[in-house]
């Protein structure tokens, strides 16, 4: 069973999408909460397995909530649900640890998808957002560590690159490319591995970032 903590402030979304998310039988909305604030208590105390974090809120907005639970070791995977156009917000929520995000418009199996892909450890990238960050990105002065990489991408990693950024499945990957799963998974551990990042957000910015994308 997949334990969700739902961090919102309007009560009607955070109501809906309890109903919702309580079709599932493999998905509890184990805790809730209202504010920034609570949110950092609630999640240290219930240690749920995935958040679903707004990132507009009272007292502690979701960058804020992010930060104090990456600085505490005890931030779990969290997914970003917005609706607002703040792209610089968005992108410092992902700098902070968030591990993908969604628009509040999605659809259920959608966002069932996206909470079973991060219990699971993995991430989720939705493109028409990363196009907002991309932007973000380029109005921003800020760098990721190691701007240069000590070995250059092939051909085909860079081709893998792009298939994450426009949030593909390892074995999408693999129909599309003609190539085994196993295979894909070696093209993106050697991805991270000359990146120096651990996880698809952040390959898929610091790709950005490089203009190797």
């Amino acid at each position: 069973m997949i334990r969700v903590c739902l961090v919102e402030d309007q009560t009607i979304v955070r109501e809906g999408l309890r109903a919702l998310l309580g079709l599932n039988t493999d998905i509890v909305v184990a805790a809730e909460a209202a504010d920034g604030e609570e949110a950092i208590s609630v999640i240290e105390r219930e240690k749920p397995d995935v958040v679903l974090l707004d990132l507009r809120m009272p007292k502690l907005d979701g960058v804020g909530v992010l930060r104090a639970l990456r600085d505490r070791g005890t931030l779990p995977p969290t997914l970003i649900l917005t609706t607002f156009d703040d792209d610089s917000m968005l992108f410092e929520a992902v700098r902070a640890g968030a591990k993908g995000w969604l628009l509040k418009d999605v659809s259920l199996e959608r966002l069932t998808e996206a909470i079973r892909t991060l219990a699971g450890g993995g991430t989720c990238i939705e493109p028409v957002i990363t196009e907002r960050i991309m932007r973000a990105l380029e109005r921003s002065d800020v760098a990721f560590e190691s701007a240069q990489l000590p070995e250059p991408l092939t051909d085909r990693e860079r081709t893998i690159l792009r298939f994450l950024a426009g949030g593909y499945s390892n074995r999408e990957i693999s129909d599309l490319l003609k190539i085994t799963d196993g295979t894909v998974k070696n093209h993106i551990s050697n991805v991270f591995a000359k990146l120096g990042v651990r996880d698809r957000t952040r390959a898929v910015l610091k790709a950005i970032d490089l203009g190797l994308i």
